[in-house]
């Protein structure tokens, strides 16, 4: 629908801030760390953790020595999933990745996690451009793949964003939301606000990395299902170890007089007033929903999406709102 924008057809040289290589992925990456400065580079990760698990298999000393951030879009923790009821799709798409490099089994060596940050689904779905916001300050005349972006009437971003956005908005609208998600950019926006720290006096696996007003993170324990024929990718956290929380099988009637001498409370009603039978359950090895170590990295708080709305308005169109 839009010769114009393909690069095979146009020719490389009409685009001189691409560069074309025929190394692979791993290689790319490996040339980069290993050319800049110790500590310099940011790796970001849109997609599975596929070519990252591939990079550290093959060079890992050389990425946790050289590295100095990875941010991954990835995973849902406290929210439902967008590939199935409770995964996000990177993670869907490559568990064993996810868990190779966030919580490997001992004695194996994961990522660096003091300079690494996850973004899951909590925290970049609100982050949204709405598209009557996109006709009203960016596009007029963005409407659908029934009238395609002329290249004539606007300036070749504009026509290149809304080349793209054609399609996005009639799936969006089919799922009841006249926006775009902004999923990844949230983490564009945290690796440009939060550049690498630089090597630290003295290296501490447990901190968590340091973060620019307006952001935040905190460490999480959780573990991926691989092999779920409903939940594979699914981040399973073990809530047992929230306060008042009881195992499942548990003698509710015990449980909630518990609960009550203790004084825990709940934004809703969570206890049954049946009494259940006694069950016995099968308790996991401590390790397999409780990985050793601090835990991993979230992002758990943005400067917001009003925020995130105006700063890409002026970056990436020029324009004030």
């Amino acid at each position: 629908m839009h010769p114009d924008l393909n690069v095979a057809n146009v020719g490389a040289d009409s685009w001189p801030q691409l560069i074309l290589s025929d190394q692979s992925g791993v290689d790319v990456a490996l040339d980069i760390i290993k050319s800049e400065p110790a500590r310099s580079v940011t790796y970001i990760v849109l997609g599975p953790m596929t070519t990252l698990a591939h990079l550290h298999r093959k060079h890992g000393d050389v990425l946790r020595d050289r590295i100095g951030r990875i941010l991954c879009m990835g995973g849902a923790l406290d929210v439902p999933g967008n590939t199935n009821a409770v995964a996000e799709f990177n993670f869907f798409a490559d568990p064993y990745a996810v868990r190779e490099l966030l919580t490997p089994d001992p004695p194996a060596i994961g990522l660096p996690l003091d300079r690494f940050l996850l973004v899951p689904l909590d925290i970049t779905t609100p982050h949204e451009i709405p598209f009557p916001f996109y006709q009203t300050y960016i596009d007029k005349n963005i409407l659908s793949t029934k009238r395609p972006s002329n290249p004539d009437e606007k300036p070749p971003i504009t026509h290149f964003t809304s080349s793209f956005l054609e399609r996005t908005r009639e799936v969006m609208i089919l799922f009841g939301k006249d926006a775009m998600e902004l999923h990844d950019i949230v983490v564009v926006w945290c690796a440009i606000n939060n550049p690498p720290e630089g090597e630290r006096v003295v290296p501490d696996e447990s901190a968590l990395p340091a973060l620019q007003t307006g952001w935040a993170a905190a460490p999480r324990k959780f573990q991926i299902e691989r092999l779920g024929e409903l939940t594979r990718g699914m981040l399973v956290v073990d809530r047992r170890q929230a306060e008042g929380a009881y195992d499942p099988g548990a003698n509710r009637a015990l449980i909630q007089a518990d609960i009550e001498k203790h004084g825990f409370t709940y934004a809703g009603v969570l206890e049954s007033a049946a009494i259940p039978a006694q069950v016995e359950i099968e308790q996991p090895p401590s390790d397999v929903l409780r990985p050793a170590g601090p835990g991993v990295p979230v992002v758990t708080t943005t400067p917001g999406p009003a925020a995130l709305l105006k700063l890409l308005s002026e970056r990436v169109w020029g324009i004030t709102v």
